[in-house]
């Protein structure tokens, strides 16, 4: 093919406009492990992702190649902050806005609840009031927002939680999320906003801060350390792969109907002494050194620890057609495979931010 002499300028016009009407999307807390993983999973869309962040201590600050594309932008931001969050949509104008912006640990909600106030019902207020000023604008865009199946509280054994579960939280960081997710439903009915709510289970996979149960299991793994368990291990959590998780969020941007809540599940239940033992088999199988210290320890359990946590995700297969396509043994081990690899991530993250017990003063 024999280029005329104005190609390029043609073909930079044609990359520019391209990306004016690239679709744009915002992500709060997309420093963050799920927020990171939705991230990346946007750009390689080709969307033009902007990511709004408070950058606190567990924010994901490991090199990126995809976040140096033209289609990503970093803007350090309180989501307190109403006003500039209202400039940045005003800016931009998302077709989505996907809230991930929480403070999620739970014994760190045990020792100073403050921040899972401030952050996870204050913070969605902001959007929320945001949205609703700028409604009157005709600037609507969807609002997603994350939120979590510890909202519905401890389930008995062989029960399932659906989207009409009653919300019982036992902890404070729980007890902000729900109290999230009401704000969002008032706001849906008073105010028309479009909104649907996703409540998952935990997630598992790349870029997980190591205070989550399995990062420090395979942290403490790789630099042979005990491997602590609350109690005796018997708590069930169930447990999706963070990239079924963000398909999942995707699928409700597109078609996720407005005032509706989603849960977002694997099926998949593990006790937290059978997980222990399944990472620890894989790395056995993986030629992975266990040290002599790296053995099973049982510490003091938490307060008003929930036992058991099991979504129903009927909803979403039957309305949506998503489901999970990880099964669990693969990506468990696809994410030890990870953090062997970015060994680095690990050491870019200052150890007295996840080493010490959290969750005991009371």
């Amino acid at each position: 093919m024999i280029l005329k002499d104005n190609s390029f300028t043609n073909l930079t016009h044609w990359a520019f406009k391209s990306l004016i009407k690239m679709k744009k999307i915002i992500v709060t807390g997309g420093s963050g492990f799920i927020g990171s993983n939705l991230v990346n999973f946007l750009i390689k869309k080709n969307f033009y992702v902007i990511n709004l962040d408070k950058l606190t201590y567990s924010s994901n600050k490991y090199k990126n190649k995809l976040r140096s594309k033209k289609n990503y932008k970093l803007i350090k931001l309180d989501i307190i902050n109403r006003n500039k969050v209202i400039k940045i949509i005003r800016k931009y104008n998302p077709d989505v806005i996907f809230n991930l912006a929480a403070e999620t640990h739970v014994d760190r909600s045990i020792d100073g609840p403050e921040n899972f106030i401030r952050t996870n019902i204050n913070g969605t207020f902001s959007i929320l009031e945001a949205l609703r000023l700028l409604n009157k604008k005709k600037i609507s865009p969807k609002l997603v927002h994350i939120s979590t199946d510890e909202v519905y509280g401890d389930i008995k054994t062989n029960l399932r939680s659906n989207e009409n579960h009653k919300y019982e939280p036992s902890s404070p960081y729980s007890a902000s999320k729900a109290s999230a997710d009401h704000l969002v439903k008032s706001y849906i009915r008073t105010y028309k906003l479009r909104a649907v709510i996703s409540n998952c289970c935990n997630n598992y996979g790349p870029y997980q801060f190591p205070e989550k149960l399995i990062p420090k299991i395979i942290s403490n793994i790789f630099n042979n350390k005990e491997l602590p368990i609350y109690a005796k291990g018997k708590n069930s959590r169930e447990w999706i792969h963070v990239e079924d998780h963000c398909e999942a969020l995707f699928k409700l941007y597109l078609k996720g109907k407005n005032g509706q809540s989603y849960n977002v599940g694997s099926g998949v239940n593990l006790n937290n002494i059978d997980l222990v033992k399944k990472i620890l088999k894989i790395c056995k199988t993986m030629k992975i050194k266990i040290g002599k210290k790296t053995k099973i320890k049982f510490v003091k359990d938490r307060p008003g620890h929930d036992f058991r946590y099991a979504l129903d995700s009927k909803k979403i297969l039957r309305n949506l057609k998503w489901k999970p396509k990880i099964k669990f043994e693969v990506g468990l081990r696809n994410t030890i495979i990870w953090y062997l690899k970015n060994q680095n991530f690990l050491k870019t993250i200052l150890k007295k931010n996840y080493e010490k017990r959290l969750g005991l003063k009371i």
